[in-house]
């Protein structure tokens, strides 16, 4: 027993040390998020929402979430929110997954992935419509002073090569928070909705937004294939134009100007400017005509001087002359 008592001492100090450890590192590893889902909110929109993981051990870093958009095309970016809101296609499906990681590039590494997914919705291949164009036209709106422009916009597009006749093609767009579906068709000779005309839309005429299209259909003998596509407006016909008020101020100053320049020219061609603004005369200076006068009375002495010396400088001369006779 004796001989086996330090071996038991080595033995009980190891297990502690290695419990410690064990705890360590659960305290150090990050945990994934939880509760990950994928949610539809509107046209081409899907909110990304998440919780921190409940088990997750105190640590002394700020921590925040790493966001993959695996499909429909890949996207990687870092936030400290737990949702997020995305604006894509989703006629071919959505995935993504969500790590946590410590903030601002702390020495810890990551969690797990977790993911989530929506599937593309269903549909017979080739049914959806195909060269799907979309063009917005400004006009200005005297109606509403608040919203000086007005946007119209127009959509084209052809049926899929494998639709059936009896298919029917519906459009709509979204624009920020407005949905609305089109009111306006043209048919092909299939009587097949094949354009969409909305006359008057909320899409602002200075906005940064995409412009988010969604087709979908019906039909008898197979389910229709839905189609979404997104446009940058600056991208799509958008030709904006002066409201009147505008144009009537400037035209207004401009018509003040060219009044003003004819009224000048004929003040100045009939003499009727003088009459009309005759001159000023510019009042005595008492100090100017003391420095006439100065100037005067310098010049007088001057000349006189100059006689002055001349007769001093002759005198000699005409002594010989007075000798002589």
């Amino acid at each position: 027993v004796i001989i086996m008592a330090p071996a038991l001492l080595i033995l009980l100090g190891a297990t502690v040390i290695l419990r410690a450890d064990s705890l360590s590192d659960k305290k150090s590893l990050l945990l994934p998020p939880t509760n990950f889902t994928i949610k539809v909110t509107g046209l081409s929109q899907v909110l990304l929402r998440w919780e921190s993981n409940p088990d997750q051990e105190p640590v002394n870093i700020e921590l925040g979430y790493h966001v993959r958009i695996n499909a429909p095309q890949e996207e990687d970016y870092e936030t400290r929110n737990t949702e997020s809101k995305r604006v894509t296609v989703l006629h071919k499906g959505f995935s993504a997954s969500v790590q946590t990681v410590p903030w601002n590039g702390q020495p810890l590494p990551p969690s797990r992935w977790v993911s989530a997914e929506l599937k593309a919705p269903p549909g017979s291949p080739g049914t959806s419509i195909v060269n799907l164009t979309c063009t917005t036209n400004t006009t200005v709106n005297n109606h509403t002073p608040l919203r000086p422009y007005q946007v119209s916009l127009h959509c084209s597009w052809l049926a899929g090569k494998d639709a059936p006749e009896d298919t029917q093609y519906f459009l709509y767009y979204r624009y920020g928070s407005w949905t609305e579906e089109c009111q306006e068709y043209r048919r092909d000779t299939l009587n097949r909705n094949t354009a969409c005309w909305f006359p008057k839309t909320f899409i602002s005429s200075r906005g940064s937004e995409a412009l988010a299209v969604h087709a979908n259909g019906s039909s008898k003998h197979a389910p229709i294939k839905p189609f979404d596509q997104l446009f940058a407006l600056h991208a799509i016909g958008s030709d904006d134009q002066k409201p009147s008020t505008e144009w009537f101020l400037i035209v207004l100053m401009a018509a003040i100007c060219f009044i003003l320049l004819i009224f000048s020219f004929i003040c100045k061609t009939g003499h009727l400017w003088t009459r009309l603004f005759p001159p000023v005369p510019a009042p005595k200076s008492s100090i100017q005509d003391f420095f006439v006068i100065v100037s005067s009375e310098k010049t007088v002495s001057t000349e006189t001087e100059i006689e002055v010396i001349s007769y001093v400088e002759d005198p000699g001369f005409e002594t010989l002359e007075d000798s002589v006779f």
